[in-house]
């Protein structure tokens, strides 16, 4: 991946530490290794963040930075990626990952009724929390290390081609200056 592409999008470490709501932890934020951009670094954070996002919990972002500081990845990817699972797309996600559970456990998958409430929620959370736990523990899994490999493969694949570039950029230069 790009290098600079990434570090455009990025907060600025000093900007967050001086900020008031998070003050408690500058010491955390201002940890360089957490802000490093590498192969390793963004490939493991985007398998702390894809990881995270979905896991039916609430602080998914807090377990994500705590992934990022254990790891010694990007915090800034980790917790970013947390919002793949945002009010939009979590009751899809969340669903797909109990059907999911629900098929592993062979158990019968409860359908959604039209309209979906807390009430109908609470009432049958007994029934759906063992198939949602395993069906988004094996897709955060899966999400995990298909990131992880995925970021590895495009960054490698990205400097493999800007080596070439640059090889033939050279190769023409040396012509040109041939000529």
């Amino acid at each position: 991946m790009p290098r600079r592409f990434l570090q455009r999008y990025m907060p600025n470490p000093e900007t967050l530490r001086r900020q008031r709501s998070l003050r408690f932890m500058s010491q955390f934020i201002g940890d360089p290794g957490l802000w490093a951009l590498s192969r390793r670094t963004v490939a493991n954070a985007f398998s702390v963040g894809l990881f995270s996002a979905m896991l039916p919990i609430p602080f998914q972002m807090v377990v994500a930075a705590c992934g990022a500081y254990l790891l010694r990845c990007n915090l800034p990817l980790s917790v970013g990626l947390v919002w793949i699972t945002n009010p939009l797309t979590m009751p899809l996600i969340f669903y797909g990952n109990y059907r999911l559970g629900a098929w592993l456990m062979n158990t019968p998958v409860r359908e959604a009724p039209t309209r979906i409430s807390t009430r109908w929620i609470a009432e049958r959370m007994a029934d759906i929390l063992p198939a949602l736990a395993l069906g988004s523990v094996v897709v955060a899994i899966v999400a995990a290390v298909l990131g992880n490999v995925a970021i590895r493969l495009v960054w490698r694949w990205h400097i493999s081609r800007s080596w070439k570039q640059r090889a033939m950029k050279r190769r023409l230069q040396r012509l040109e200056l041939e000529d």
